[in-house]
């Protein structure tokens, strides 16, 4: 098997839950489907099937009072991450995810299915913890730090 690093960083984002209609604003639309074969409160490795692609990714849990997290992702073959989802944790996610252009930013907005059919999140990765960042009038409430809303707590 042949993995490639996709991204090794620091992972600063925000999320907020989606009020107001906002498809016809997306420049781009992606299938998901997400397994986990880890998820405690220090760290989750997940494995993330969209379209075409697949990744495995290890994601740490913020420090206390702070939103970055450390994360690495790895591109993987699609035949791989079907496999190693059988080794997975039960449940799984299973979500669109439309990119939103906003200012100098684009929010992620996942429009999940299943067992969470009907909720609506978006996030926004920021540079740093305090940047500044235009707020569209379809975004609701903060739930940055929420734990009910971490994807790996949704399954």
């Amino acid at each position: 098997m042949i993995i490639f690093t996709v991204k090794m960083a620091t992972e600063t984002e925000r999320k907020f839950l989606v009020k107001g209609e906002f498809r016809h604003l997306a420049v781009e639309k992606r299938e998901i489907t997400q397994f986990y074969l880890i998820r405690d409160p220090e760290k989750t490795i997940r494995i993330r099937i969209a379209d075409e692609s697949a990744w495995l990714t290890i994601k740490g849990r913020p420090l206390a009072g702070k939103i970055s997290r450390n994360e690495w992702e790895f591109r993987i073959p699609v035949k791989d991450a079907s496999e190693m989802s059988e080794l997975c944790l039960p449940g799984k996610i299973v979500k669109t995810r439309y990119l939103i252009p906003s200012g100098k930013h684009i929010f992620e907005v996942d429009v999940f299915h299943d067992r969470n059919e009907g909720l609506v999140i978006a996030e926004i990765e920021l540079s740093e913890e305090d940047e500044k960042f235009d707020v569209p009038d379809w975004i609701g409430e903060e739930v940055t730090g929420n734990p009910g809303y971490y994807n790996s707590n949704l399954i």
